[in-house]
């Protein structure tokens, strides 16, 4: 059984910008997961799955346009979560669109929370370094295109991989 995931990765020079925040604030999963805004949420797979996922993540992708995402300012999931994370300002309704059109299909899965689109900074660090996070972003500002989602596998090296890329619409 693998375990998989489906994320909109966050396009370069953002990317690293990104990356460098969470490495900032010794996230220790900084260089094992690429920055993104969650879909599907880690899930295990069974091989026999992957087939009938992959053709429900195609036909998702052909229905969805590319839209437009800002990322702005930073946000918690404290007291709840360990969790500092920069806000996804516009193309939330869309985000909760394609999260809701990809979780539908022959792989479903459960939220322990409310879908809330964001890209996590920084994660189960000490509470200073999760208020420096919050701070040093607070006035971050960037924007770009979504034109694709990715389908991510957890390595046996604990890295989250991109296997798989699918343009949206005309994308």
């Amino acid at each position: 059984m693998k375990t998989i995931g489906v994320s909109i990765p966050i396009p370069q020079p953002y990317a690293d910008e990104l990356q460098d925040a969470r490495e900032q604030a010794d996230d220790p999963l900084a260089h094992a997961v690429p920055p993104h805004v969650t879909l599907m949420p880690p899930t295990p797979v069974e091989p026999a799955a992957e087939d009938a996922l992959r053709s429900h993540l195609a036909a998702v992708a052909e229905s969805v346009a590319p839209f437009r995402m800002t990322l702005r300012g930073t946000g918690t999931f404290r007291p709840i979560s360990p969790v500092v994370f920069v806000a996804v300002a516009e193309g939330i309704a869309s985000c909760e669109q394609l999260e809701l059109a990809v979780r539908s299909g022959p792989v479903e899965r459960e939220l322990a929370f409310p879908y809330h689109p964001h890209v996590t900074i920084a994660h189960g660090v000490p509470e200073a370094a999760l208020d420096d996070a919050f701070a040093a972003l607070s006035s971050y500002e960037r924007s770009f295109e979504v034109a694709g989602f990715d389908l991510y596998e957890h390595g046996a090296d604990q890295v989250w991989r991109s296997v798989s890329t699918w343009p949206l619409a005309n994308a």
